[in-house]
């Protein structure tokens, strides 16, 4: 079994302005609400491509109804969410004009029960399935709560995918994570270096799993994407051709796509290749990557 954590899940209302005039009334042209959170996504696009998992994660209020609601009935994923008794969960604006802007909502209060309750569930986790965490921690979780997780499952043979930026990636390398998932950038950040071609990343990737990371995936927007995998073989591949028209979410669609190909295969050379095709097959739409879009973008690679 899959699962995915979000800690903060997020309601996305996703809205278009064809000519955004700041400070005057403005008319949308598109809007769109999905349940948001880079697990969620994760879990979205693993349904898609034919895997079941289940969202782990905390919810309150309407907004959380919602969310839960959303991503069972119109995408047909599992849920085990813990419900916070007060609060409601956040509300993200992505507004999209000739640029995009993110506005993102603060979430509820978590409280020490609902971290417990969390940890029972991970606890439950069985040895040969995959965990994937993802996302920023609020700031009512303590922010170590990556590490407190992953030492939970030391010396277990559970796979763990950390899709996290600078320490909250960093503080759980010791733990040997299955896949890591930084950008260029991030990876750079980590680093104190700027890295912008796939010669120049490589070096770092092999330096995370120096540090205890056993696969490490790059992604680099248009300049495609970069895995070194565990036996330390190097996988490249140029970005896909299309028009980029929604970023939010090919992050978490290309660990989705990785994950499907690997269980699908057995192959690092292929979950890559589906981890490419997926991220971009999500970024060419505005909703999250199909297995017939994915699959479109699979045959001209």
């Amino acid at each position: 079994m899959i699962y995915t954590v979000t800690f903060n899940p997020s309601l996305d209302y996703a809205i278009h302005v064809d000519d955004y005039r700041p400070g005057e009334v403005n008319r949308m042209s598109y809007e769109n609400i999905l349940p948001g959170g880079k697990g969620i996504n994760v879990s979205i696009v693993l349904k898609n491509l034919g895997f079941d998992s289940t969202a782990l994660g905390f919810i309150a209020g309407f907004t959380g109804r919602e969310i839960r609601d959303r991503l069972e009935n119109d995408f047909h994923c599992e849920s085990d969410f813990i419900v916070l008794p007060e609060g409601t969960s956040r509300i993200n604006v992505k507004l999209k004009t000739d640029t995009e802007t993110d506005i993102n909502g603060q979430g509820p209060n978590i409280t020490d029960e609902a971290i417990e309750e969390l940890y029972k569930k991970l606890d439950r986790i069985k040895d040969g399935d995959i965990l994937v965490i993802s996302g920023s921690v609020p700031d009512t979780l303590p922010g170590d709560m990556y590490e407190r997780i992953m030492k939970r499952f030391e010396g277990r043979d559970v796979r763990i995918a950390v899709d996290a930026t600078r320490d909250l990636l960093t503080n759980v390398l010791e733990y040997k994570p299955f896949l890591i998932k930084p950008n260029n950038h991030e990876l750079g950040e980590i680093f104190g270096v700027k890295l912008e071609t796939q010669d120049e990343v490589i070096p770092y990737a092999k330096k995370m799993q120096e540090r205890g990371a056993r696969n490490v995936l790059i992604s680099m927007a248009g300049e495609g994407a970069v895995l070194v995998d565990e036996k330390g073989d190097v996988y490249r591949s140029a970005a896909p051709k299309g028009k980029v028209v929604n970023s939010v979410g090919a992050g978490d669609s290309m660990v989705a796509g990785f994950i499907a190909g690997y269980l699908e295969s057995g192959d690092y050379g292929y979950a890559f290749k589906l981890g490419v095709c997926s991220g971009s097959a999500s970024a060419f739409s505005p909703n999250l990557a199909t297995k017939s879009e994915v699959m479109q973008l699979l045959a001209t690679l």
